[in-house]
């Protein structure tokens, strides 16, 4: 099986069967080894702070290491491309994992819609680890973020 087309069947897989994701609306929008983008649309249900209608703190965290698992998962699974069978493949993914997630929060979570991306900062064997941003739909940097993730 190519390796976009395996790519794309996780990204499908993770934007319909995982009730979380769904719960909060995140979609993932790209995903590549390269860079991976988690998009998602202001809801009253995800206010953190009613008076000031501000998106709550955990989700943007888990919106972050979305993208920085998802980042993870497709570098992993690019790199293991034609070294690796799709069902040996599949069994390093199901194992991936968040170890550590730090997040740093810039200015309140206001907008209509919320743009997650996440690079790779290092890929191993074991753990690999990104850098991700949430910006608004206005670009305004709401957070950042560091993941470490397991892999192997």
């Amino acid at each position: 099986m190519p390796t976009t087309e395996l790519v794309a069947q996780i990204s499908n897989y993770m934007n319909s069967q995982v009730p979380f994701q769904q719960l909060l609306g995140l979609e993932i929008t790209q995903f590549s080894g390269q860079q991976s983008e988690v998009r998602f649309r202001w809801k009253n249900e995800l206010i953190g702070n009613m008076p000031q209608r501000i998106l709550h703190g955990g989700v943007t965290s888990t919106a972050l290491d979305t993208a920085g698992g998802a980042v993870v998962i497709a570098s992993l699974v690019e790199r293991l491309a034609g070294k690796a069978s799709v069902e040996e493949i599949m069994q390093k993914v199901a194992k991936c994992g968040t170890i550590d997630l730090r997040v740093d929060y810039l200015r309140p979570g206001r907008g209509e819609e919320f743009i997650c991306t996440a690079t790779i900062i290092r890929s191993g064997n074991k753990v690999a680890v990104a850098r991700m941003e949430m910006h608004n739909e206005e670009g305004e940097h709401i957070a950042f973020g560091t993941g470490t993730y397991l892999v192997g």
